[in-house]
């Protein structure tokens, strides 16, 4: 077990999970992942091995069959699951997501209905928020929902769903202006709408396409969609929650939890970048030594281990506060923007460290390399976690004068 990023204060039942999945890790992912993402190939096997472990039901309470463990538990799962491969550990996130939302806001049948096969991994999870043109501004969404006697029939399209084509569950933010007069505030005005279909590509079920999957630099393995709404058909009893208008409210609760999954990928992705790095400075020799015995590779490497204690401290203590119930925007905010930022940069020394050998894709550390930057990117950019961080700080110290 490295030095590095020990979490203290855990339950012999966590250090247990832990180590399952470390070792599951070790054995059936960093082995073929290198090949399985140069193939841009899913990972079937590994995912198959995840739901013999239980993963799929980590957070998802007892009574529906899910091992019932808290988000910090979830989160170290993800921190192992990215270092072997970070695209497998997007495979459960967007799954997570969804059974939380489920979870927090759904109502008892919706619960019952879906969540125990949530739990067993039969059903896989999705969310749908952005769209082409929406970058992240949540509050212009155009997809449309409008009523039609007891269903509700959708129109538009949506872009970057993780599991676009594997998952049979999607939860889907659109506008939705029934019951809500004119000048209701956008985000007031959105519903969450729970979508049934095959996994697959094309007409996965009337009124409802998933394209293909978008070619993308790294994140490989995984599929990432677009999803078309065309007159799709969907039952009332399948808005979350049973009442529209409170769509933006379930989705930011979820992205909560998305932000401290991404810093648990950037901490687990900079942890086997550092593990790379300080394994190849010990193998490589210029001018009569290892490199790792140059004090310029020996800094690197103090920067680095640094970076990804302070990444691991900051993400666990965001998963803590939001187990805790109490409010975690801020503690989710600054982990995610920081783990990213270091992850960035832990990958790009490491790949230095490599010198023109990381520029080999015969290196694990090419990958990684290509990974990092969707980091930055996901569950919302460093831009938008910083306007996050700095509104909740003036609410916090706001000055009376």
């Amino acid at each position: 077990m490295s030095r590095l990023a020990q979490t203290h204060g855990l339950t012999d039942v966590q250090r247990e999970i832990l180590s399952t999945v470390r070792d599951f890790v070790d054995k059936e992912i960093i082995p073929v992942a290198t090949e399985l993402e140069h193939r841009d190939e899913y990972p079937q096997q590994i995912v198959d091995g995840l739901k013999e472990l239980g993963l799929f039901g980590l957070m998802i309470p007892e009574e529906y069959g899910g091992l019932g463990e808290s988000l910090l538990t979830y989160a170290l799962c993800v921190e192992e699951i990215a270092r072997g491969w970070m695209s497998v550990s997007g495979i459960i996130n967007t799954h997570f997501i969804v059974a939380y939302m489920l979870k927090q806001h759904g109502t008892q049948e919706q619960k019952d209905h879906f969540l125990p096969r949530m739990a067993a991994g039969d059903v896989r999870g999705a969310f749908s928020m952005s769209e082409p043109a929406l970058g992240s501004d949540v509050s212009a969404i155009s997809s449309k929902a409008v009523k039609d006697g007891e269903e509700y029939v959708l129109n538009g399209q949506k872009m970057w769903l993780t599991n676009g084509g594997t998952s049979s569950l999607v939860a889907v933010l659109v506008r939705s202006d029934e019951g809500h007069p004119e000048g209701t505030p956008p985000h007031k005005s959105m519903t969450t709408f729970l979508v049934e279909k095959e996994p697959g590509f094309g007409e996965v079920r009337p009124g409802l396409t998933i394209p293909g999957k978008i070619d993308k630099m790294g994140y490989k393995g995984v599929d990432t969609t677009e999803l078309i709404m065309d007159g799709l058909r969907v039952p009332a009893d399948r808005v979350l929650g049973g009442v529209t208008g409170r769509g933006f409210y379930q989705m930011m609760d979820g992205v909560e939890v998305g932000r401290v999954n991404v810093a648990a990928r950037g901490c687990g992705v900079a942890q086997r970048a550092f593990e790379l790095g300080v394994r190849y400075a010990q193998q490589r020799h210029t001018f009569g030594k290892q490199i790792a015995q140059h004090q310029a590779i020996q800094f690197k490497l103090a920067e680095m281990a640094t970076k990804v204690e302070a990444a691991h401290a900051m993400m666990v203590n965001a998963a803590r506060k939001k187990d805790s119930g109490e409010r975690n925007d801020l503690e989710a905010g600054m982990a995610k923007y920081l783990a990213s930022e270091y992850c960035k940069e832990v990958v790009e020394d490491a790949f230095r460290i490599h010198g023109g050998y990381g520029f080999s894709k015969e290196y694990e550390i090419e990958r990684l390399y290509r990974e990092a930057p969707m980091l930055l990117i996901g569950e919302g950019t460093a831009e938008i976690q910083k306007m996050i961080i700095g509104r909740r700080l003036l609410e916090e110290y706001r000055f009376q004068g």
